[in-house]
């Protein structure tokens, strides 16, 4: 079956392309606003680009009547953000922050987390997250303009959190202490429960 996705009413487009593209991990990218407040929303539409220098890169897009989501508009304003990743335990947290809220409302009042103060960035990052990234703006890509457009956000890393324990021999990340949460499509998600060693990588 072939499919012409630019044929597609654009929700059913998003629906096929986010059902193929699995699993995605969770961008919780915390930004703040004019006045300071701070605003936290996931995306999926998230990678990494390059690790010299380290670029990290998430895709927010457009609202449905063309505006940009809040994530934009404070990083447009205040070019600094900081990526949490989201593990297992932070599902319920990171589901209630995506719920649309007035421009501006603060956000740090999510039950079970915390913000506290960042080291090289102004916005907050989340406490109870295992890994989290702390970037100033390398570019906003525009992926076309009006509903559904995607912003590509590159950010170039300043400083990486990593919990204490999750470097148990200094080099790379335990991935089960991780326990890292994944899209699928829908409502569905998804845990790194197996993992595939091969001997030819």
């Amino acid at each position: 079956m072939e499919i012409d996705l630019m044929k597609m009413e654009p929700r059913k487009a998003h629906d096929l392309l986010t059902s193929c593209v699995i699993p995605r991990p969770i961008a919780w990218v915390s930004t703040i606003n004019h006045e300071g407040k701070p605003n936290l929303a996931p995306f999926s539409f998230f990678t990494g680009v390059s690790w010299y220098p380290p670029i990290l890169a998430f895709s927010a897009v457009n609202r449905s009547d063309g505006t940009k989501k809040d994530t934009v508009i404070n990083i447009e304003k205040a070019p600094e953000f900081v990526i949490n990743i989201v593990s297992v335990d932070l599902l319920r947290a990171m589901e209630y922050s995506a719920r649309p809220l007035p421009y501006g409302e603060d956000e740090s009042l999510i039950e079970d987390i915390r913000l506290i103060p960042s080291e090289k960035v102004k916005p907050y990052r989340v406490a109870e997250a295992r890994i989290a990234f702390e970037c100033t703006l390398e570019r906003i890509v525009r992926i076309n303009e009006g509903a559904d457009a995607g912003n590509l956000i590159l950010g170039r890393v300043q400083l990486l959190h990593v919990r204490d324990d999750l470097l148990g021999n200094g080099r790379d990340v335990d991935w089960a202490a991780l326990d890292a949460l994944g899209r699928l499509s829908g409502n569905r998600y998804c845990t790194v429960r197996s993992v595939i060693e091969s001997e030819t990588n």
